[in-house]
């Protein structure tokens, strides 16, 4: 009888054996089946979502995600518009009466000679005749100077260093090392009030690691030209965040000594707000919400409301609050803010991301849709 019994569990290991596989596949496939419905059923929600939002701002009177410029945070001033248009045809003469008419207004000659370094960088014909035509212009010095700077960044590329290759690091430093100190030197030769050749000497520093020292001896000479300058700070909190030079630390302490002697209507009082940025790692907007973020916030909106309108840099500032009054849940507040600017969408945080249009489309979209529940009106 025994052996009988172990006969049949023998032959019946098997049929169990295959059961217990088909109860197995089963069960593996209705759990598939099951996690693929509910993602699903989760990004049919998230696309009804964001539909909705888009919906909320396009009936706010927003601009949808083709019309976003990428190239710029702002529009340009008509004249800059006309002289960067010119120097794309290679007519280098408009862009030196803009120049020059700019004059000592230092925010707006550094913002202006970007806009022209970035151009030259790419193609300098129009810079060359420039320079062979005035050899000892100031205004055309400061565009070289800017333009070397770019080219060295652009050589290196945007991506982190784990994923820049050798020879991209070798023109990088070569740039930097040879053409770009000698540009800088001498257009602050050639201009020795002008801050702007300095503020380009700030990515020199920052590129080539150069000594917290040498950057103390730098940031001296720059702003006993122009204490308040925003351009200048911007670059200098830069140098001092951890991913460069510096630390969370250093960066911030640099951003609180600099926005609590500055004067009202510097836009300065933004830098620990983008020192926060530039180092919160938070999931969440926890870091955001607490009395002393609230506090700073409010300080931007106040140096905001006294700013000259025609700032340079005053879109880019409300392009920041429009982010953080939105984390904060000042949906009211942050849809101000993001009328002020849609349409233009190169400034922080957005140009940080992967798609800056689609990033500052869905943050803004979100902020509408609250905000026109919360009873906003066009």
């Amino acid at each position: 009888m025994t052996v009988l019994l172990w006969i049949l569990a023998a032959l019946a290991t098997p049929f169990v054996l295959f059961v217990a596989w088909l109860a197995w596949v089963f069960l593996k496939e209705f759990f598939s089946a099951k996690a693929e419905y509910e993602s699903a059923e989760e990004s049919s929600g998230i696309a009804a979502e964001a539909a909705e939002a888009a919906a909320a701002a396009e009936r706010l009177g927003l601009l949808p995600l083709e019309r976003q410029n990428t190239e710029l945070a702002s529009p340009l001033p008509a004249e800059w518009a006309a002289a960067l248009a010119s120097v794309g045809r290679g007519e280098w003469q408009p862009a030196a009466e803009v120049m020059h008419g700019i004059g000592r207004d230092w925010e707006r000659r550094s913002a202006l000679t970007t806009l022209l370094g970035d151009k030259a960088a790419e193609a300098d014909e129009w810079l060359l005749s420039w320079e062979d035509a005035r050899p000892d212009d100031p205004d055309a010095a400061v565009v070289r100077a800017s333009s070397t700077v770019t080219l060295a960044w652009k050589l290196r590329g945007a991506k982190r260093a784990q994923h820049t290759t050798h020879e991209q690091f070798e023109g990088f430093r070569r740039t930097l090392e040879g053409a770009a100190p000698e540009d800088v030197a001498r257009a602050a030769a050639l201009n020795p009030d002008d801050p702007t050749p300095y503020v380009k000497e700030i990515w020199i520093a920052l590129g080539l690691g150069r000594p917290n020292a040498e950057m103390d001896t730098l940031w001296a000479k720059l702003t006993e030209l122009a204490p308040h300058h925003y351009e200048a700070h911007f670059s200098a909190l830069q140098y001092w965040c951890a991913k460069w030079r510096g630390s969370e630390r250093l960066a911030m302490s640099f951003a609180e000594r600099a926005a609590a002697g500055a004067p009202v209507g510097s836009l300065l009082t933004v830098l620990p707000l983008i020192a926060h940025l530039e180092h919160d790692e938070s999931d969440d907007t926890a870091a955001e919400n607490t009395p002393e973020m609230i506090a700073r916030v409010n300080t931007v909106l106040a140096d905001v409301a006294a700013a000259d309108p025609s700032h340079p840099r005053l879109p880019e500032v409300r392009h920041l609050l429009a982010y953080f009054l939105r984390l904060q849940g000042r949906d009211k507040e942050s849809l101000e803010q993001f009328r002020l600017v849609d349409g233009y969408v190169e400034a922080l945080p957005w140009r940080y991301r992967v798609n800056p249009a689609a990033e500052y489309c869905a943050f803004r979209n979100a902020t509408a849709k609250a905000a026109e529940e919360a009873g906003a009106t066009v």
